[in-house]
């Protein structure tokens, strides 16, 4: 059987020889890749390198490739939510393992180490504002994995399905069809040390509704996340709410990379409490990731 042709329409490539979101060029990445939401907070993670390679920026896309301590690694911002995790999963996979020339999978394959830091809401009285949290499993309320064929091979569907029932869901047409999906073990272990908190995450399809937060909207179920809260699995809790882990577990799961995401607690739901002034301290977090990937 002959090798996939990726069509222009799937694979798009710029007319410079970049990947089309992200514009960078299959050179310019790393194997070693941190992920982060906020545009800003690649130059915190690249003021660290020992020296810069390539810089490319393209909407809220923007990726550094340099050196920490005889590592080369990229670090590319990739906006909020799952959909974003979408483009930057599918784009980096692509140029580490399709030929740009041929339009072909390439013969070996490349596996790719990715640490996603970002912030999240702690759901519990062990999560207070400033804690680090290696999520262990992520639970994908946005759908996105449901999309793709093999999700119920990778995924915890016992989990998926005590989470149902917990939530009053099964049988809603109204109400999400989460997925349940563990990070890489080794990654996970090795990235969050004997310092961080290891958990259940929920990544949520937005940051009011979906997370139980109410403005001038009414909730269509005032009780989640007193739900969520109470969920007990295996002994383990659901720790934080942020909105990406997931969608990032699954499509790594799925393409054979490994991947965790690690968050500092800057709200913490349970104690109804926030700190807006945490950027110094995610520096320290930067760190951490940066000397175990």
């Amino acid at each position: 059987m002959g090798k996939k042709f990726f069509e222009e329409s799937e694979l798009i490539i710029n007319a410079d020889g970049s990947i089309f979101h992200l514009h960078i060029k299959p050179e310019q990445l790393a194997h070693k890749i941190i992920l982060v939401g906020d545009p800003g907070r690649v130059s915190l993670v690249a003021s660290h390198f020992n020296e810069i390679e390539s810089e490319v920026e393209s909407r809220e896309f923007r990726s550094i490739t340099g050196r920490y301590n005889n590592k080369r690694i990229t670090v590319t911002s990739t906006g909020i939510g799952c959909d974003n995790i979408d483009i930057v999963m599918n784009e980096i996979d692509a140029l580490a393992n399709i030929d740009f020339n041929s339009r072909q999978e390439k013969e070996n394959f490349t596996e790719l180490e990715i640490v996603r830091i970002g912030t999240c809401g702690g759901l519990q009285p062990h999560t207070p504002i400033g804690t680090y949290i290696c999520s262990e499993k992520s639970i994908g309320f946005d759908g996105l994995l449901n999309f793709y064929a093999g999700r119920n091979a990778v995924c915890d569907l016992k989990l998926e399905r005590a989470l149902l029932n917990h939530l009053g869901w099964s049988g809603n047409m109204c109400a999400p069809a989460p997925y349940a999906i563990n990070s890489d073990k080794e990654l996970a272990d090795r990235i969050s040390g004997n310092d961080m908190i290891k958990g259940i995450t929920v990544a949520c399809g937005g940051f009011f509704g979906p997370q139980g937060r109410q403005l001038r909207l009414p909730l269509a179920d005032p009780n989640q996340n007193e739900k969520i809260e109470s969920f007990r699995y295996d002994g383990m809790c659901i720790t934080n709410f942020e909105m990406e882990s997931s969608a990032l577990a699954g499509l790594a799961r799925l393409m054979g990379h490994k991947a965790t995401t690690v968050c500092m607690v800057i709200a913490n739901r349970y104690a109804k409490e926030a700190n807006t002034g945490y950027k110094n301290k995610i520096d320290d977090l930067i760190t951490k990731v940066l000397d175990r990937i």
